[in-house]
């Protein structure tokens, strides 16, 4: 983790690595990320979590299967796979990579997402409700991803 003073608090920033397994994803970060606060340690600050991709997200919600199903039920109905995206056409000249993936939809559907969350700490601990968790969401996967993060202690 490096780590920044600046205007009386302090800020670190950290990578996490990650390597999904599947096209659509949902990775929970939560523990990792309590982990980076106890280590640091904070009592009072924030910390941010961001995604490096466009075709994945960063989520604060509840960690229950059928509610990942329901999500990526409805993520489908948004942005179906199957449909032509002018993103994935032979056409385009723009921001193109060798071996490009066909991934119209994961770039709309990561559209509907944020790619980052705030998460307030404070007596130490991150603050979250009871069933609150901070995930990883996979758009496009499988494949390795990087998520930054930035620590930000209050001044004393």
């Amino acid at each position: 983790m490096t780590t920044l003073a600046t205007l009386g608090s302090t800020c670190r920033h950290t990578m996490l690595r990650l390597k999904t397994s599947r096209p659509t994803e949902f990775i929970d970060l939560t523990d990792r990320i309590r982990a980076l606060v106890e280590d640091a340690p904070v009592q009072t600050g924030l910390i941010n979590i961001q995604t490096l991709h466009t075709t994945t997200a960063i989520v604060v919600n509840e960690h229950e299967p059928m509610l990942f199903a329901d999500f990526v039920a409805m993520l489908h109905r948004a942005a179906p796979a199957d449909l032509l995206y002018r993103h994935d056409s032979p056409a385009r000249r723009v921001n193109l990579t060798p071996g490009e993936r066909v991934n119209g939809h994961a770039h709309c559907r990561a559209l509907l997402l944020p790619s980052s969350a705030a998460v307030n700490i404070a007596g130490g601990t991150l603050v979250l409700g009871r069933w609150q968790r901070i995930f990883f969401v996979e758009l496009d996967g499988p494949q390795e991803r990087e998520v930054s993060i930035v620590l930000l202690e209050s001044a004393r």
